[in-house]
């Protein structure tokens, strides 16, 4: 017999000052034929929720959402329909669901690390309805069965996993793999993830074959062969700290690069993790000429330089490495110019031994879903929130080619509730994720999200 888990009901109305909870339970259940089940409709209704759409007729207002089977059913001033959840907290905000471009779910392979499972209730705790997962698993997500694994697992989750086809097999920079396969199956974007592309005939081979499907090359900009060894930011700080030094001339060089073979294929690239403000320079000049290039930061680049690095703490060992606090005011002030397209979290889980050792051989990468918005609110408070919708929702869904309804009548709901002004403070214990490799952890935050509608499936913070 076949087992599946479905989510039960808790009716219960949430109100200002009391406990969020999760709108369900997950109930272990025997698959039966339709016609044997029983059918009823299943409201939850948003009190004076504050909407956040530029393109629904209710942007800038507060209304009551009434959603009945997953569908957003009536907007109005005030709803008295009764539902089997009224959520009514005070200074509630809502847009479209939030999508993270870039991030690692270590399933299948690594699952010590991160699984679907763990990785979507962190993503879901962060207020993300939408996640791209790399391909750097094992084995490697470069063929269509791998592709379809991810898609059929993400189905039973409430938050919808998106994997990053592979560009090259086994992301060695070799030889092509079946992108067209794999975009029929699912994958919308391709990227080496880990591994980013070193060889500018593969790179230009990969930009003319997606061509065939709209698709786009996500790159991590990073040139392996200058300062191969090197652990942080080549600077002040490496020669003081006696580490091994990478120069940012070795995302830039990349970046430059890459964008002259988007330009001769007239095809589509991302830069993601993007840390150098020359780098910066390049993508707004190839924006400005018309080429089909995009770029996301990351928060912690937006939160930290390498000046913390002196405490040697290995949270703090990302790839590319912090720069320096001038290099984080630049990234910062392009954040609010408009010069960067999206947020990438680069959610690298990283279990306990590869984080509790030598700087020198701790394993690069933090986790960040589940702090993203509250680490960005916390540092650039003078953003308004729709910049950040664009930088979490729309410019992301514009660039993947992602059709979502957004906050209007009739359209299915995949939403994203959050509260701008709630102050917190982010601790251990209230982490989702398998791992704990966070340096946020102990961090007084202030703007949180309250949960996720994605559908049918619905989680709520506690």
């Amino acid at each position: 017999m076949l087992v599946r888990y479905r989510a039960a009901l808790r009716p219960e109305t949430i109100i200002p000052g009391s406990k969020c909870k999760p709108l369900f339970q997950f109930q272990k259940f025997e698959e039966q034929p339709l016609s044997s089940r029983n059918s009823f409709a299943m409201k939850v209704l948003l009190k004076q929720v504050y909407i956040h759409d530029s393109d629904s007729p209710y942007h800038h207002s507060r209304k009551d959402i009434l959603i009945t089977d997953g569908i957003i059913s009536r907007i109005a001033d005030n709803i008295t329909e009764k539902a089997g959840h009224t959520i009514q907290v005070t200074d509630l905000h809502v847009s479209a669901g939030w999508i993270d471009p870039f991030a690692h779910f270590c399933d299948p392979g690594y699952e010590y690390k991160e699984t679907l499972q763990t990785g979507a209730a962190a993503a879901a705790s962060g207020g993300y309805t939408t996640v791209f997962v790399i391909p750097n698993t094992k084995p490697v997500i470069d063929a269509k069965s791998q592709v379809e694994y991810i898609v059929q697992q993400s189905k039973s989750l409430p938050v919808k996993i998106i994997p990053i086809g592979a560009v090259t097999k086994n992301t060695e920079g070799k030889e092509l793999a079946e992108m067209y396969d794999m975009n029929k199956s699912g994958a919308v974007s391709f990227s080496d993830g880990l591994n980013p592309l070193q060889s500018a005939g593969i790179l230009l081979k990969a930009l003319q074959y997606i061509k065939a499907f709209n698709g786009v090359i996500i790159q991590v900009p990073d040139d392996k062969t200058i300062a191969p060894q090197g652990l942080i930011n080549e600077g002040i700080v490496s020669t003081q700290l006696g580490l091994p030094g990478k120069p940012m001339m070795a995302e830039e060089l990349i970046v430059a690069r890459d964008i002259k073979l988007a330009r001769y294929a007239d095809s589509k690239i991302h830069f993601t993790g993007v840390s150098s403000p020359k780098s910066l320079e390049y993508i707004k000049r190839a924006k400005e000429g018309g080429l089909q290039v995009t770029c996301s930061v990351t928060a912690y680049h937006l939160a930290f330089c390498d000046e913390e690095l002196t405490t040697y703490d290995t949270n703090l060992k990302v790839n590319p490495p912090l720069r320096t606090k001038t290099a984080m005011m630049a990234l910062r002030k392009a954040v609010a110019e408009g010069v960067i397209d999206c947020i990438a979290t680069h959610h690298f889980p990283q279990d306990w031994d590869n984080k509790t050792c030598e700087f020198e051989y701790a394993k690069n990468g933090m986790i960040g879903l589940e702090t993203c918005y509250g680490v960005l609110k916390t540092i650039l408070p003078e953003v308004s929130e729709d910049r950040w919708i664009d930088l979490l929702h729309n410019n992301a869904a514009q660039i993947f080619g992602l059709a979502f309804g957004g906050v209007k009548e009739n359209t299915s709901a995949n939403l994203t509730l959050f509260e701008p002004g709630k102050s917190y403070t982010y601790i251990k214990e209230q982490i989702k994720s398998k791992s704990h490799n966070s340096p946020f952890i102990g961090w007084h935050l202030t703007g949180k999200a309250f949960g996720i509608i994605n559908g049918e499936k619905m989680v709520l913070n506690e």
